[in-house]
Parts: structure tokens; sequence; C-alpha cells
């Protein structure tokens, strides 16, 4: 640690400085926004002004250009005063200085030597050339030096010229003369400029236009991000029952309706967590209890009592196994690979359970109705469940009574049943023999731990499907039929049979 950290008051550990706020989201995109935009308008602006300030030039040098040819056909006409052919280069600047009338922001000038000769007449608002002593200066040195037409920018105290020097002779006249087309450059561009100025001022109340409309809309779009932030400050260990409204069909309603099914998720996986802590500590107790009370009270010089305190706590502790066995199916219904769908022949499947719940005890046991269908289904999984149904129907089923199990395809649904004629289950009953833990008046609530019916529950929900009761013709007194309602994932059709008729059930559907 460093001598110049602070600690805290305790002295143990130190308290490092909080940087500056960070900025927020919003914030940091409306920057983006901003500055992408003003990139845009600053590229897109410089862009154009380069492009007109090339066809600017263009247009100056196609001028230029144009001045020369007229120049070369003066030369070639003959001279209007005499219409004869020139016989001196004064004459010949004369006419081609007369030939041209300057357009605006141009100039005509021409040179003898290193003397100005003929300029541009005044009433014509020509630009004046000879006016400009530095460019004057220049046009000398170029008129005793230039043999070809030369064609160059040249900036003075004044301004920025583009100019055109084309060096004039006559065979006879021994004097050389140069002609001269200028513009101003800079007041060419100057109204370029001005038109730019105005695009930059039309540029920066864009900026602020789609600084202020970005404001409100990039608020209004991280708006369920908020609720987002909110709701989570709201979730606690103890409460999870707090939702995003979801306003919007965008990307943004997405992660809300994912967030909101975390939080489902989590909320299931902290109530079954609770919920199995709650039955283990209620469910255990009571063998537990019996195991310390007896073991209390045990006379260990009585062999007798040593051999049944044995017995009592060895069955105790089976009792407490199965509970456990039975709470870990229940704890990881809930997991996705719970159960593991493949093809399977429902036909095999029935005759399968049929066979193996011949040992369940004495009973008459008979297949229904068998559908030879092939669907995806866990069968591993849907045997545990129709076994404990069985298991179910053979333990409430006075002996040498008949039990029925049955396959068929409705629609587009797969039905598994079990029938017994037991007693029955009240109808008051109905709706809460599939809860944890569950014993009512009913016989058939009143043994074992209440396990059963919801692990049977867990595997069909976990196939997307339901357990239900139903209560066959005859009364409450004459049996009871449970059913597995499956859907009939990628079915393969089949026949479905019936070897032992059985009208109740048909006329019951």
């Amino acid at each position: 640690m460093r001598p110049d950290e602070p600690r805290t008051a305790a002295g143990s550990a130190p308290v490092r400085a909080r940087g500056r706020r960070r900025l927020t989201v919003r914030v940091r995109i409306l920057a983006s926004v901003i500055v992408l935009a003003a990139l845009t308008v600053l590229i897109a602006g410089a862009t154009a002004f380069w492009l007109q300030s090339r066809e600017t030039d263009a247009r100056i040098d196609n001028s230029l250009t144009r001045a020369v040819a007229a120049l070369r056909k003066v030369e070639s006409e003959p001279d209007p005063r005499t219409e004869q052919q020139f016989t001196d280069v004064d004459g010949l600047l004369n006419a081609a200085v007369r030939n041209r009338v300057p357009g605006k922001n141009e100039g005509v000038i021409t040179l003898q030597g290193d003397r100005l000769s003929w300029t541009a007449a005044k009433e014509t608002h020509a630009l004046r050339l000879d006016a400009d002593e530095e460019l004057v200066a220049h046009l000398a040195r170029l008129s005793l030096t230039t043999t070809t037409t030369h064609v160059e920018t040249f900036r003075t105290d004044v301004t920025e010229y583009r100019l055109m020097a084309a060096p004039v002779g006559i065979q006879h006249d021994p004097t050389l003369g140069l002609f001269v087309v200028a513009f101003d450059r800079s007041a060419e561009m100057r109204a370029l400029q001005t038109t730019f100025w105005t695009y930059s001022a039309v540029g920066i109340l864009a900026l602020g236009a789609i600084s202020i409309a970005a404001w409100f809309v990039v608020g209004r779009m991280l708006h369920p991000v908020r609720l987002l932030r909110d709701t989570a400050r709201r979730v606690t260990e103890s409460d999870l029952s707090e939702r995003i409204t979801v306003s919007s069909n965008d990307d943004l309603g997405d992660l809300a309706h994912t967030v909101n099914a975390m939080l489902d998720r989590l909320e299931r996986a902290f109530g079954s967590q609770r919920e199995l802590l709650d039955d283990v500590g209620h469910e255990l107790r009571t063998p537990l209890t019996i195991v310390r009370g007896h073991l209390e009270l045990l006379d260990p010089d009585d062999p007798d009592d040593v051999r049944a305190t044995q017995a009592l706590a060895l069955d105790e502790l089976d009792r407490m196994h199965r509970l456990v066995d039975d709470l870990m199916i229940l704890a990881t219904a809930e997991r996705p690979d719970f159960v593991r769908l493949a093809p399977t022949d429902v036909g095999r499947l029935t005759d399968d359970v049929h066979d193996k719940a011949r040992g369940l005890g004495e009973r008459r046991l008979l297949v229904s109705s068998r559908a030879d269908v092939t669907v995806r289904l866990d069968a591993q999984r849907i045997t545990q469940a129709w076994l404990q149904l069985l298991a179910n129907a053979y333990r409430f089923s006075p002996p040498s009574s008949t039990v029925w199990l049955g396959s068929e395809v409705v629609g587009d649904r797969l039905l598994l049943w079990v029938r017994d004629e037991g007693p029955g289950v009240p109808p008051e009953e109905e709706k809460r023999i599939f809860e944890r833990f569950h014993r009512g008046r009913a016989d058939r609530s009143s043994h074992g731990a209440g396990l059963g019916l919801p692990i049977v529950a867990a595997i069909a929900q976990a196939h997307h499907g339901q357990a239900r009761v139903e209560r066959p013709p005859g009364g409450q007194r004459c049996g009871v039929v449970f059913v597995l309602d499956l859907p009939a994932v990628d079915l393969v059709d089949g026949a479905t049979t019936a070897p032992i008729p059985l009208p109740d059930l048909a006329e019951h559907r």
C-alpha cells in the first residue's frame, strides 16, 4: 500500500478515492451522435467546397484558353483600321485588347518589353491590373523571358490572380509584346466562401436541432434500460416478484422480455430451493425424531430390544433414503436436461410397462388399448411415471381386482393412463393430489410421503404436458383414472388397438 493512501476508521484497509462520475449511456450516445453528425457535415462541406473550388478553377482556365484562341484569331485577321495585315506589335496588341470584353473580376493588359502599353477601357469596369504594381513588375519580368503561352496563379498583397500571359510578335517588327488576361481568383472564390459560410451556419443549427431531438429520442429508447436498472435494484433475495413493463417490440423490448424470463427462472429456482429446504426439514425431522427417541430408550442389555430398535432404525433410514431420492428428482425437474427426448415406439413402451408392472402385486393387469405410433419422448422418465401410477393403483385397489393401462393418440395428444377399482379420489382432493406432501382425508392421500404423484406431474410438465385425475362413471367408489396427457411430438402414424374392450373409458372420454 502506498503511504499516501487513506485508511478506514479501523485502519485495516485503504479507502480508494472514487473516480470522477462516469458519463451516462444517454450522454455517451448523444455525444457519439453529435460527433458523427458534425464529422458528416464537415466532410460533406469540405468535399463540396473542394469540388466547387476545382470547378471554379476549371471555369477560369477555360476562359483563359478561349482568350488565347481569340488572340490567335486576331493575329490571323487584317488590321481593322487599314484592312491590311498588322505591321507592328503595338497595333496588334491594341486590336487584341479592344477585341476582348472582360467579364466580372477579369482584367486585360499588354506590355511591350517592360512597359505597359494597353489596358481595357475604364468604361468596361474591368479589373484594373495596372493598379497592382507588384503584378505589373511580375508581368514585366515575364515579358522579357516568356516565349510560350504561360498560365499560373500569382498572389500579391492586393489579391490572388489566375492569369494567362501569351507572347505576341510580328515578322517585320523586332518588338515583342505580352498579352495578359487575369482573373481575381480571390474574388471568384469569395462568393463560394460566402455560400459555405452560410452552409456552416445552417450545419451548426442542424447539429443543435439534432442534439435536442437525439436527447429525447435516446431517452425514450433507453427507458426500458432504466426500468431494468430500477427493477434490478428492487429485486432482493426474499422478493423476486418484480418485473419490467414491456412497451416496445424492438431489441430493448426483447431485452426486457429476456430479463423477465430470467427473473421467472430465478424465482422458480429460489422457490424450488426454499420448498426443497422446507420439505427436507419437514419430512426428515419425523424419522430422525423416531430413531433418536428409540435410541434414547434402548436397553443395550436386552437383545430383543436392540434387534427391534435396529430394525426400526433401518426401516426409517430406508424411508429417508427413498424420500431423499424423490426430493432430488423433484429438485432437478426444472433443469433442461431432466428429460432427453428421442423417437419412442409407444406400443412397445406400453408392453414393456405392462411386463414390468406384473410383479407389483396380486392384481389382474390388462392393456385396454395400445397405440402403435412413434413419438419423441423420454422413455425412461415416462416409464418411471407410468409405473408410479400403476404402483399407486396397486396400493389403493383390493387384491384380485383389475387394473387397466392403455395408450392412444387423440388429435395431436398422446394419452397414457391407468385405471383401478379402488376407492377413488374425493372431488375436493382432485386439484391438490399432485401437490408435494399433500395428505388429505381420502385413503389415497394417507400413505407415504406424498411425493409419488408430484413426481408424475413433474415428468409430464417436463414433456410440456400434464398429469390429471379423472372419475369414471359409477360414482366415487368405482375407481379412478390417472392420465398422462402429452404432446405427440414428431408423430409417426400407426394404429391403436384395444385388446380388452373398456366401454366405461370410451364413454368417460
